[in-house]
C-alpha cells in the first residue's frame, strides 16, 4: 500500500506526467535517501531567508510544470555565492516558462554517479547504475539489474562498471562510502516496486558520492500516463 503522502503526491503529479524536483526529493527523504538541504521560496525575502539558513554557495533551480529539462531551458544556476548573485539568479528564474517557484539548495561536491530505475515493458523494474559527469553520453557506463535487488546485486553492478575503480578508490583517492550507495540503491528498488505500474522511469543524476555521503542532487520521477502501454 503506498504510503499517503506518496499517494497524494501522484495524484497531484499526474496531469503534468511527472513529480517535481521538491517533492521528488521529499519522497526520497521519505524513504531515507539523502538529499541536499533546500527550501522552496516565490519571495525575493523567501530566497534571502533560505540562504540564511543554509549557506552559500547555493544552486538555485526552477520549479516549473513547463519545464522538465530545466539546465536545457537555462532553468539551473550554480555558485550563487552571494546575495547579488541570489537576486540575480530569482530574477532570471522567475521570468521562465510556468514559473511557480525557486529551488534553493546547498552545494554538494563528490563522484558523479547517476541511479535510476525504468519500468521495462517485458520485465517490470530495471534498477540502473552509472558513473556521471559531462562524458556519461559518451562513455555510457552503466550496469542494471531487475528489481527487487539485494547488497549483494549492488556489489556487482559496481562490479560491472567500467571505471568502477572511481568507486572503490583510485591513485589515493578515497572509495566511495559504500554502504551509503547500497543503502539508495536499495531504497530506489524498493520504491520502483511500490509505485509498480504507476511510473515509466526515476532519475537520480547526478548523485554526488564521497567517502562520507551519497546525496541525489537532483531527482525526477516521471509517470506512466493512462493511456501508455509501457
Amino acid at each position: 500500500m503506498l504510503k499517503k503522502r506518496l499517494r497524494k503526491v501522484l495524484s497531484s503529479s499526474q496531469e503534468q506526467g511527472w513529480v517535481m524536483e521538491p517533492e521528488s526529493k521529499q519522497i526520497l527523504k521519505d524513504i531515507g535517501i539523502s538529499v541536499p538541504k533546500f527550501r522552496v521560496v516565490t519571495e525575493w525575502e523567501e530566497a534571502l531567508g533560505a540562504a540564511g539558513d543554509i549557506g552559500y554557495p547555493l544552486v538555485c533551480k526552477v520549479v516549473s510544470s513547463s519545464i522538465i529539462h530545466k539546465s536545457d531551458k537555462g532553468g539551473v544556476i550554480v555558485g550563487v555565492d552571494s546575495q547579488k548573485k541570489l537576486k540575480s539568479a530569482f530574477q532570471k528564474l522567475k521570468q521562465l516558462d510556468g514559473f511557480k517557484s525557486m529551488l534553493v539548495e546547498e552545494t554538494v561536491d563528490g563522484l558523479e554517479l547517476i541511479v535510476g530505475a525504468k519500468n521495462d515493458y517485458q520485465f517490470g523494474p530495471v534498477i540502473l547504475l552509472g558513473i556521471g559527469g559531462i562524458g556519461v553520453e559518451i562513455y555510457q557506463d552503466t550496469s542494471i539489474r531487475m528489481a527487487p535487488i539485494s547488497d549483494s546485486d549492488v556489489d556487482c553492478m559496481i562490479s560491472d562498471l567500467k571505471a568502477h575503480q572511481l568507486i572503490e578508490g583510485f591513485r589515493g583517492q578515497a572509495p566511495v562510502n559504500r554502504e551509503k550507495l547500497v543503502r539508495m540503491m536499495i531504497g530506489i528498488s524498493e520504491l520502483s516496486m511500490e509505485l509498480g505500474e504507476q511510473f515509466e522511469s526515476i532519475d537520480l543524476n547526478p548523485v554526488m558520492c564521497t567517502d562520507n555521503y551519497c546525496i541525489a542532487a537532483d531527482a525526477r520521477i516521471i509517470l506512466k500516463s493512462s493511456d501508455s502501454d509501457i
